[in-house]
């Protein structure tokens, strides 16, 4: 049977990437252009900056991304393209672009959720197999979800304010660190005493599928207040360790919670900060108690990347569901309505 090309075009924050995806599996290319660099000066992604980065390369990544997959625009069967949500002016270049290839190549084209995306990176170079429940972990999003063999998704529980990546950069920017916080945090964390600093885990004892890590960044910056105050040393490991455990206890509870109500039992945690080690260890300790079968993309998947779109929108054509040419962008996109734009 012939493999079913997708180009996928991700920019909905500050990574212009583009690849080509053969099933929703196999990964033919992946050309990505990082503006981390630029953004480090500010210590946090700048939405003009970053809108602007996209136009510059916008067209070189997409081109690349074909000529490294040595195939034709001609040659693909859709063009895949996140739609939302994310940052409005960055969407608005990436479904631009894709627009414009499928108005002049006359391919079927698919307005991708962001989220949905990270849940098909799980999907690349393994066998995915839904229904599945999914943790969805990154800087702007910290979801829990059940995604259905029709590649939709209902929305169990989230964050109620900042995203576990969200909190990772302040607390690191607090420590000192370099942006992003994330990985940086990881690596001090595993050298650390996570008992040294007593911290907060915001909806621990409820049976509410919710996050909040809001408090858990105020309870590290006055912790690191009062240390200054008093003269206090403490180990910036200490302090990152800490925090990361925090984190984790939150987020693999919540899971075994939401696969206790939905009786799933094949786990997919996806997102940035699906690269950490920490949480990875943590996660599969859960699924050998709980007998879970768990799924992680491989790293080079868990951050922003056109592959994952790609991989998005081959489950989409696999289950029937078009989009048109009159899709916008959208800062904010619920499952619902990004659901709604397709048929």
């Amino acid at each position: 049977m012939k493999e079913r090309l997708m180009l996928g075009i991700e920019t909905s924050c500050d990574e212009t990437s583009a690849a080509v995806v053969a099933d929703g599996q196999s990964v033919r290319s992946l050309v990505t252009y990082s503006q981390i660099a630029i953004h480090q000066a500010f210590g946090g992604v700048v939405p003009e900056v970053a809108s602007r980065q996209h136009v510059a390369v916008i067209t070189r990544t997409v081109e690349q991304a074909l000529t490294e997959a040595n195939v034709q625009l001609s040659q693909l069967d859709g063009i895949a393209v996140t739609c939302g949500p994310g940052l409005l002016g960055a969407l608005l270049v990436g479904l631009s672009a894709a627009k414009g290839y499928a108005l002049v190549s006359g391919l079927p084209f698919f307005p991708v959720h962001h989220i949905a995306g990270h849940v098909a990176a799980a999907g690349l170079e393994a066998q995915w197999r839904p229904p599945m429940l999914c943790l969805v972990v990154s800087g702007g999003h910290t979801e829990l979800l059940v995604v259905d063999e029709n590649f939709r998704f209902q929305r169990l529980g989230g964050t109620v304010d900042d995203a576990a990546g969200e909190a990772y950069d302040k607390v690191a920017r607090l420590c000192g660190l370099n942006y992003p916080g994330g990985p940086e945090i990881d690596k001090l964390a595993a050298q650390g005493n996570p008992d040294a600093l007593d911290l907060p885990r915001s909806f621990l004892d409820s049976e509410e599928l919710s996050f909040s890590f809001s408090g858990l960044k105020s309870a590290v910056a006055n912790r690191l207040e009062k240390a200054r105050r008093n003269h206090e040393y403490l180990p910036v490991e200490d302090i990152c360790a800490s925090f990361q455990q925090a984190v984790l206890d939150v987020l693999v509870t919540k899971t075994s919670q939401a696969a206790k109500k939905t009786g799933l039992r094949r786990i997919v945690v996806a997102g940035g900060v699906a690269a950490n080690r920490g949480l990875r260890q943590a996660m599969t300790q859960l699924a050998c108690r709980a007998d879970l079968e768990i799924f992680f993309p491989n790293p080079v998947y868990c951050t922003d990347n056109g592959a994952m779109i790609a991989a998005a929108g081959s489950h989409m054509m696999k289950a029937g569901r078009h989009g048109t040419l009159d899709v916008n962008a959208y800062a904010n996109l619920s499952f619902a309505e990004w659901q709604n734009l397709t048929s």
